[in-house]
């Protein structure tokens, strides 16, 4: 594969780094409920949505970088050179928490046969830990409509549904080449699929196990089109000067905030109000210019988007311990006159996104970026 690369965006790089926080704080207030603060529950309340955000900038990146290979890629040897990539980006993390999981798991499960107690894997409201469901996410095909529910790492079938997108990458390369025709089409049927899955499910698009293939395939063409856009109108947009693109971006920030902020709960076909704006953020910052991208060319939020695959990915350990930790809080307890469960409303969340970004640093620095050069090097000879 040729080693030359385009010039990498910044801001969409830096961008990486806040849709993994809101999802830790989305999944904990799942599970723990809202802090009654509706500023904060209605942006966490929507943070599902910012899965479509890294399916739409995982297309517009992946177009950028490899779109001018598209021959290469029918020819054969490309597409298997990048699968290579791919899967060694992806794949030693999903394994390494997949394994935590289950090593987790049978720890968990042989102190609770031992105590008499039940375990937070034995418990209904958990993700299925089946041997079928294993060998699925072994495969990475555990969200491609062949289960019934979230399995394992619950996360990881974001990560199923790249895999099949990386499969079909090809074809979605094809269909960008038509300039302008490629860039309309792909963002309108991109947007057109959501919509239909926005107004059909009962959940809006907080869609997983079960037609979350169908959710990546449409945010992914939004992306790849954003990408043919952008392609057609950069050289217009460098001769603008800079206070054009800020206020672009900032329509599409207001856009986001009305569709986020005023448009009532989430989970309902009205999800398509608040996706479309996220979606839109991909490519207003795809031009590295603007006040909207000068934080994410900042170092704090590079590194952050650096780790931001580690922290989505490392998420749910710390989401099912906590489980198990809360057994042992003493609810009955009042410190300082204030009832235990009101003390730690607002320390423990934090505290949880505290943690998931260390343990994020951690998986990046000493497994997600050593076995991507171990397998790339292995792959290369």
């Amino acid at each position: 594969m040729n080693p030359t690369r385009p010039t990498e965006i910044k801001a969409l790089a830096g961008a990486r780094a806040v849709p993994p926080l809101i999802l830790v704080l989305y999944h904990f207030c799942e599970g723990h409920h809202y802090r009654n603060l509706k500023a904060f529950d209605l942006l966490v309340g929507h943070g599902y949505l910012w899965v479509e955000f890294f399916f739409a900038l995982s297309g517009f990146i992946l177009t950028y970088v490899y779109g001018a290979k598209v021959r290469d890629f029918l020819r054969g040897s490309t597409y298997r050179e990048f699968l290579q990539a791919r899967l060694s980006r992806l794949y030693p993390l999903h394994l390494t928490m997949l394994l935590y999981i289950l090593v987790m798991m049978l720890i968990l499960n042989s102190i609770a046969d031992a105590t008499h107690t039940v375990s937070i894997y034995q418990e209904p409201y958990h993700p299925i830990v089946t041997w079928p469901s294993f060998v699925a996410n072994l495969f990475l095909v555990q969200a491609w409509n062949i289960l019934p529910y979230l399995t394992w790492n619950g996360a990881s079938w974001f990560v199923s549904v790249e895999f099949l997108l990386c499969l079909l990458f090809p074809l979605y390369l094809v269909l960008a080449r038509r300039g302008w025709q490629s860039a309309v089409g792909l963002i309108g049927a991109g947007a057109a699929g959501l919509a239909f899955l926005s107004l059909t499910s009962k959940h809006g698009l907080d869609i997983t196990f079960h037609n979350g293939i169908f959710r990546g395939m449409s945010a992914f063409a939004v992306g790849v089109g954003m990408c043919a856009l952008y392609g057609k109108t950069k050289p217009f947009a460098d001769t603008l000067p800079e206070w054009t693109i800020t206020l672009f971006q900032l329509a599409v920030v207001i856009w986001w905030w009305y569709g986020t902020f005023d448009n009532g709960w989430s989970h309902s076909p009205r999800d398509i109000y608040s996706v479309l704006p996220m979606l839109a953020l991909v490519y207003a910052l795809s031009f590295d210019r603007g006040a909207l991208a000068w934080p994410f060319q900042t170092a704090p939020l590079l590194k952050l988007g650096e780790w931001s695959y580690a922290i989505y990915i490392g998420q749910t350990v710390w989401l099912q311990l906590i489980r198990e930790f809360e057994r042992f809080y003493p609810w009955d307890a009042t410190v300082l006159g204030v009832p235990f469960g009101a003390l730690i409303w607002w320390p423990e969340p934090l505290a949880l996104l505290l943690v998931c970004v260390g343990w994020g640093w951690f998986l990046c620095t000493y497994i997600e970026i050593p076995a991507n050069r171990a397998l790339r090097r292995f792959f290369a000879h």
